[in-house]
């Protein structure tokens, strides 16, 4: 079989039937081990093709941390659904099993009537830690960590060390451990070590004559996320300790949960980019997508630009007799428009990709105006000088094909302006860049470019001038 189509196959629909004839056989012994050989991933993707009551036996024959495994790539809905009915003892089984920051986020998404059951339902250490969790705002650092990390006592050996982590470990859930952090009695930071050197050390040496320093990779709760995969990135980090501002250390968060955030992050700004809801950064995926998904993904932006455009055929109605006493005019049109909204884009994605890397920021944002516009100066001499071309070959009118190119220069420059400006405009007022980019600078574009041609125009047309 070729990857390709192992990678697109739907493994729940193959066993479908086979699952469907041993439920009504109730045969749960067989269903079991059906269930066993079907990965986790696989039977969230194909959750969709089982019927309701279908789904909870599964999920009930499935393992503790394998039903916490589908269950966290669920959309919210089913993960809803099956919360609603369950008993309390088999809430309870698979909410502990969750990692503190899975919990907090599935809190945070749930109804507050099915939040309220659930911490009626945990233990009272959990619900406090949730609680906790919940209290860091969105989009920082407190909001991806986890609470569930191992520390050490720089007074410990090597060999302590290495036999607390294993009872750790034998104790409860945790995280994929890449390093160790050491603290003080009041729990303060004061230095970590890499599991790979605490194996290589030797059994006696002492924790605080082998641990490194953790001031150029600590993170604080109110960091913000961006920066957060930024630093990732910079220290080339697996994990990375969270301190409070008296250098408490509050929890951890690994690589995973950064590639989690980046991918939300990345499908966020491309939706933003395109004008639909990014709802928070939850792809849209058509496995599990319904058509009022999509429409309600899309709608709402598509009618606020659809309003915005109304200005467009004001300005053709304004300059109808311009039209009239020059038709040749509405032949450039949609390459003049055209042009300027694929250069007012490509300015502005570059300006936001910067702004989530961080190479473009208000320190050196001179230089990136100064770059773009001398840029954008440049572009539109070359495609003017196109437009120009075009336009003489067509009408061989020399006057007219100069008024297409010398507007064609004119609206890349505004194009790329507006492209450069509204995301940094975005930035500072605290807004994601992504929202004013895309068909909202194309939208400006055809409208300040229509006045621009009909104003050329006028200037240099005999037949049009008053």
């Amino acid at each position: 079989m070729k990857n390709g189509s192992r990678k697109n196959m739907d493994v729940v629909a193959l066993f479908l039937p086979e699952i469907k004839e041993l439920i009504q056989a109730k045969d749960f012994n067989a269903l079991k081990l059906v269930l066993k050989n079907i990965h986790s991933m696989d039977l969230a993707l194909g959750w969709r093709h089982l019927e309701p009551t279908e789904k909870i036996i599964v999920f009930r024959l499935l393992g503790a941390k394998k039903a916490v495994e589908v269950f966290e790539n669920l959309r919210l809905s089913e993960q809803t659904y099956i919360l609603n009915n369950l008993d309390n003892a088999e809430i309870s089984e698979i909410i502990n099993v969750m990692a503190p920051d899975e919990k907090t986020d599935l809190f945070k998404e749930l109804p507050q009537r099915v939040t309220r059951k659930l911490f009626l339902i945990v233990n009272r250490e959990d619900a406090n830690e949730i609680k906790e969790l919940m209290h860091y705002p969105e989009g920082t650092a407190g909001s991806l960590m986890t609470t569930e990390f191992v520390t050490l006592k720089k007074e410990m050996t090597a060999r302590q060390a290495i036999l607390s982590i294993q009872d750790n470990l034998r104790a409860e859930h945790r995280e994929n451990i890449y390093s160790v952090f050491v603290t003080n009695e009041e729990n303060k930071l004061i230095g970590m070590i890499s599991l790979q050197n605490l194996l290589k050390a030797p059994p006696d040496i002492q924790i605080k004559d082998i641990m490194e320093g953790v001031e150029h990779i600590k993170l604080f709760t109110d960091t913000d996320a961006k920066d957060v995969g930024n630093w990732f990135k910079k220290y080339n980090l697996l994990d990375a300790p969270v301190v409070d501002k008296e250098n408490v250390l509050r929890g951890i968060i690994t690589i995973d949960d950064i590639v989690d955030m980046l991918e939300k992050e990345t499908t966020k700004d491309i939706y933003e980019i395109g004008k639909m809801s990014a709802k928070g950064g939850e792809i849209i995926s058509y496995a599990k997508a319904t058509t009022v998904d999509l429409v309600k993904r899309r709608a709402g932006w598509l009618i606020l630009l659809l309003i915005f455009d109304f200005l467009t055929g004001t300005v053709l109605k304004s300059f109808e007799h311009t039209l009239s006493a020059v038709v040749a005019l509405t032949f450039f049109i949609p390459m003049l428009l055209d042009t300027g909204g694929n250069a007012g884009a490509q300015a502005s994605i570059t300006i936001i990709r910067g702004l989530a890397t961080g190479d473009v920021n208000f320190k050196n944002i001179f230089k990136v105006i100064k770059l773009e516009i001398a840029s954008a100066i440049f572009m539109g001499m070359i495609v003017g000088a196109v437009a120009f071309g075009r336009a003489f070959l067509l009408q061989r009118d020399f006057v007219l094909a100069f008024v297409v190119g010398l507007t064609m220069l004119l609206i890349a420059i505004l194009a790329i302006s507006t492209g450069i400006a509204l995301p940094l405009v975005s930035k500072r007022v605290g807004l994601d860049p992504a929202v004013l980019a895309g068909p909202i600078t194309t939208s400006i574009v055809d409208v300040v470019g229509l006045l621009i041609y009909f104003k050329v125009a006028q200037l240099f047309i005999p037949a049009l001038k008053f």
